[in-house]
């Protein structure tokens, strides 16, 4: 396959997906966006080497072919679509090769973690399968302040989080549960309970305080992308567009009274389309070549 032919793939997985993302993408000059295509494709592909793994394959197999992928797409012999594509961009922006190990450490602790006793042991999992793509796409961006890592990491860990809260009752088909245990016996919710997809009080309760979590990390992303340099800040606009997606995703979970157990807390392809334009707008308003903007 030849590199060409890799980018289309990896732009046909992130099309296909229906991702949050995918529109932020379109708003990406032509080079960033084919890379962000891949990067995307490397998550959905090791990901589903786990949660959507065919009946009799072994994922552990599966993500040891990956990891050997990964390390040839370095040696610059890769044979996969998506390392393929994935070494032209990973040696063009020097994306550190320790970044996709620790995705796949990330998703590979699915298959041997299912519950975790508190915040500490879940924020481990979150950083590894997001707030590390966070720091990948940074990359990707050109940010070049050393700051926006804090931007990457919290807003990893406001995404993972909100996910964590919209998929409870998929999760919980599958027998996981995000949610600290100890947080589950201090609302008095307990895990059979979350299993069974009881809606009741302490759970109501139990929610308000995952959801105040969640946006006290977007919180601390949003401080951080204000005191950057202002070229920075404009780097950061494709980021700032999924912020807007995820942001309301957890809106309407907080809108629905917390009924996650239902139909999917979703938000709608035209109105993604529509944040993703309202902050390209604004943050052509605010970074306009050749006009002086404060950073404060």
């Amino acid at each position: 396959m030849t590199p060409a032919e890799a980018h289309a793939y990896c732009k046909a997985v992130a099309r296909r997906s229906g991702s949050n993302f995918y529109y932020s993408f379109l708003f990406l000059p032509l080079a960033r966006r084919e890379a962000m295509y891949t990067v995307y494709a490397f998550c959905k592909e090791v990901d589903s080497a786990v949660d959507d793994a065919p009946p009799g394959s072994e994922p552990r197999e599966v993500l040891r072919r990956w990891r050997a992928e990964l390390a040839a797409a370095y040696r610059g012999s890769p044979t996969y679509p998506v390392t393929i594509s994935l070494a032209e961009h990973a040696r063009r922006l020097e994306i550190p090769q320790d970044y996709f190990e620790d995705l796949i450490r990330g998703v590979e602790m699915d298959l041997t973690t299912s519950r975790y006793a508190t915040f500490d042991d879940l924020s481990l999992y979150c950083y590894r399968v997001a707030s590390v793509v966070g720091l990948i796409c940074l990359k990707v961006f050109g940010t070049l302040s050393p700051d926006a890592r804090a931007y990457a990491i919290n807003l990893g860990m406001a995404f993972q989080l909100t996910n964590i809260l919209r998929d409870l009752g998929t999760d919980a088909d599958r027998g996981r549960i995000y949610l600290p245990q100890q947080d589950l016996e201090r609302f008095g919710y307990g895990e059979e309970e979350l299993l069974k997809n009881t809606y009741s009080t302490a759970f109501i309760d139990l929610m308000q305080y995952e959801c105040a979590r969640a946006r006290a990390f977007y919180e601390k992303a949003r401080t951080v992308a204000a005191s950057l340099p202002s070229d920075d800040q404009h780097t950061l606009t494709v980021a700032e567009m999924m912020r807007g997606v995820y942001v309301r995703i957890l809106n309407r979970i907080e809108r629905c009274d917390y009924r996650v157990f239902g139909a999917r807390v979703t938000i709608a392809p035209a109105y993604r389309l529509a944040i993703a334009a309202g902050v390209w707008l604004q943050s052509r308003f605010l970074y306009h070549p050749g006009i002086h903007h404060s950073t404060r």
